[in-house]
């Protein structure tokens, strides 16, 4: 049977729908701890001159989990299916954030954190893998295109939650929606492609280094990473620090970096379609991406120059900077396209997952210049590096629109 033979297609909208669901909740999980960290620690004892080490110990045990999940589920859906890291991913995660509402001291919180983020490492990579394996390839673009759009959603309801239910609460609701999840999880299937290679006894499967045994595949696994990198530091740095770079700007109101991440989440949502739909309408993601990436400097030369900052101007910001950075959909679905059936899993899971990891490094240069500079002039600086950077391997990747991508890696 053709792996690639058309699915019935309300079948392939319920699958849509779910993934969808799927992100939803992991978004609402993966950003929750920033939101609610200030209610949370202050109930276990956490004194206020310890809140923002102890909070990066947290959200670091977390990242660390979300890189060793990528690896892991990333594998075991190459090997296994991808199904099952559906399943298993946030079967783990939910369970995860249910113990999370009873913690009561920062390392189990820390270590619960750790689980979840080896739990959250797989949903997005083996949704948009299942997406792109089962839809016409035609099309395949406005699938990512809604799993992601309504995935990142799942950061606004963890900042509405979060604001005005007890932090405990707000972790039972994203463990609770993960298990109802698992319901309508029952009624999805397998992609085709996966089970034409799992036939195909001569060909490694999620062998994670074969990545690195051919030099021409690195520079491409690393080009998908480097993809992403001006996303995470806007959300990651510029975002997050907000109160900080405010005040560095004579900002008129304090600026509050949990509404900041709120509001750029709702921009990326909104790009996120944008950018699906223009890719389909130009027929190139490459483009489309380049396109975004420009427009993504423009935001942040307009952030970082906008000196007596309000709120209101403050969110705008955010909106348009989340928008011009909404192409993380497209990103995933490009590195997707990339690479054979028997390691695309692999790439599409540990890929995401990694460009978060970069956050770390991006930190440290971002400190760097802080010190030799100013912050807003580390802003530019940082922005600059990883523009270029990311600009050089869209360039550097082959154009994967409507690419066949029944072939496997050997």
């Amino acid at each position: 049977m053709n792996p690639q033979a058309k699915t019935n297609s309300s079948n392939v909208i319920f699958l849509v729908i779910v993934a969808a669901l799927g992100y939803f909740v992991d978004i609402y999980d993966l950003v929750l701890f920033s939101v609610v960290r200030v209610k949370s620690f202050t109930d276990i004892g956490v004194s206020a001159a310890h809140m923002r080490t102890e909070g990066e110990y947290v959200i670091n045990m977390q990242m660390f989990g979300l890189l060793l999940g990528g690896l892991l589920w990333g594998i075991i859906g190459d090997k296994f299916g991808r199904i099952k890291v559906l399943f298993g991913s946030i079967l783990m995660y939910s369970l995860a954030n249910l113990a999370n509402g009873f913690a009561t001291d920062v390392h189990t919180y820390a270590i619960i954190r750790l689980i979840a983020g080896i739990g959250l490492a797989g949903e997005l990579g083996a949704g948009i893998t299942l997406v792109t394996e089962t839809m016409d390839k035609e099309k395949r673009g406005y699938g990512t295109m809604v799993v992601a759009g309504i995935g990142l959603l799942g950061a606004a309801a963890a900042a509405t939650i979060g604001k005005h239910f007890t932090w405990q609460t707000s972790y039972f609701v994203g463990g609770g929606m993960g298990l109802l999840l698992l319901l309508l999880r029952v009624g999805t299937f397998e992609s085709g492609m996966f089970k034409h290679a799992e036939q195909s006894s001569e060909v490694s499967k999620g062998n994670f280094f074969m990545l690195f045994s051919n030099r021409k595949r690195f520079l491409k696994y690393l080009a998908c990473i480097c993809l992403g990198l001006p996303l995470w530091f806007i959300v990651g740095i510029l975002v997050t620090q907000s109160p900080e770079i405010g005040k560095a700007l004579g900002a008129k109101d304090l600026l509050n970096a949990g509404t900041g991440i709120m509001y750029t989440y709702f921009g990326i949502a909104i790009g996120d379609v944008v950018c699906g739909f223009l890719a389909q309408v130009l027929k190139s993601r490459r483009k489309t991406v380049l396109i975004f990436q420009s427009l993504s400097v423009i935001t942040v030369i307009i952030y970082l120059t906008s000196t007596g900052l309000t709120e209101s101007s403050f969110i705008l910001i955010c909106l348009f900077m989340g928008f011009a950075v909404g192409y993380w959909a497209t990103f995933v679905t490009i590195a997707a396209e990339q690479f054979g059936t028997n390691i695309r899993s692999t790439v599409t899971t540990t890929a995401p997952n990694f460009v978060r990891g970069a956050l770390i490094p991006i930190t440290f240069a971002f400190e760097f210049f802080v010190h030799r500079y100013n912050i807003v002039s580390a802003g530019f600086i940082v922005m600059g590096i990883v523009t270029v950077i990311a600009m050089i391997s869209v360039v550097y990747l082959k154009e994967s629109f409507n690419k066949d991508l029944n072939y496997l890696e050997y």
